[in-house]
């Protein structure tokens, strides 16, 4: 099993985020970015996986888990920035990025357009575009009314139906409360920040090598939902999970590590079965 180290980083300009690392200083640099609520430790499943050939970083993200809470800040566009402030922060010249969920969108604007930072793409369980689902749209109207504390039960709420297999009860109670961190005006802004951004915008330029997983018992994504990013990213190749819901990471975790690793070393060695 590797093992974790936490750290932080102070980004230029910006908020402090804290880190997790895992891996071999020698391997391939892969930045793991989470989604709407979660934290560095989304990834853990992942981390503590990692084979010898990758060197794993997780940030936090602003207003998430124990990241600073900027007062604004919460678009996709923001996050990118952060995104990468974090790669300058902890000298990372150029990474394979792993975005899941929500947390795609900044990775793939940045893999669009810092393609010179970026050696590859993998999106795990990533909205091609919101603007079609009705479920997005009634989650930030839900929000407008929401106050500190957040309640447990919407945070409960909203990670029900999320996977299709089981996961441990203890992971699924740590991934509770770093939800519970965010403060209300988080959640609001930040689903805000989604709905009202072009998401097939930030589709567009992306050059690098991209590898698109998607769950097929994915509640939240249909199949068409994907075309969309398979459609936008030429040569972007799609791999389907069976019996898997949205989070395919935490349901597949060896599976993931080993796809992953696969398409890393496509990229640092093109001819590669």
């Amino acid at each position: 099993m590797t093992v974790i180290s936490l750290k932080s980083a102070q980004l230029r300009e910006g908020p402090t985020l804290p880190y997790a690392e895992a891996g071999y200083p020698s391997g391939t640099p892969v930045v793991f970015v989470h989604g709407l609520a979660d934290s560095w430790w989304s990834f853990e499943p992942l981390l503590r996986r990692l084979p010898a050939s990758l060197h794993g970083y997780a940030p936090t993200q602003r207003g998430h888990g124990d990241a600073d809470r900027p007062p604004e800040g919460y678009t996709p566009d923001d996050f990118a920035a952060d995104l990468v402030a974090f790669l300058d922060a902890v000298d990372i010249p150029r990474a394979l990025l792993v975005g899941a969920s929500s947390g795609g969108v900044p990775a793939r604007i940045v893999a669009g357009t810092y393609p010179d930072r970026i050696a590859g793409l993998v999106l795990l369980g990533v909205p091609g575009t919101l603007a079609d689902k009705p479920a997005a749209a009634a989650m930030g109207k839900s929000l407008e009314d929401l106050s500190d504390p957040v309640p447990r039960a919407f945070v409960e709420d909203f990670l029900a139906g999320t996977a299709a297999r089981p996961i441990a009860r203890g992971f699924i109670e740590t991934m509770v409360e770093e939800n519970l961190k965010l403060p209300a005006y988080v959640w609001r802004e930040t689903v805000r920040g989604l709905l009202d951004a072009d998401l097939g915008a930030t589709l567009a330029g992306i050059l690098v090598p991209t590898l698109v997983i998607w769950g097929e018992q994915d509640e939240f994504l249909p199949r068409v939902d994907q075309q969309t990013i398979l459609d936008a990213v030429h040569g972007a190749a799609f791999v389907a999970y069976e019996g898997t819901g949205h989070v395919v990471h935490w349901e597949q975790p060896e599976r993931v590590v080993a796809d992953i690793t696969a398409f890393a070393t496509r990229i640092e060695h093109p001819g590669t079965p």
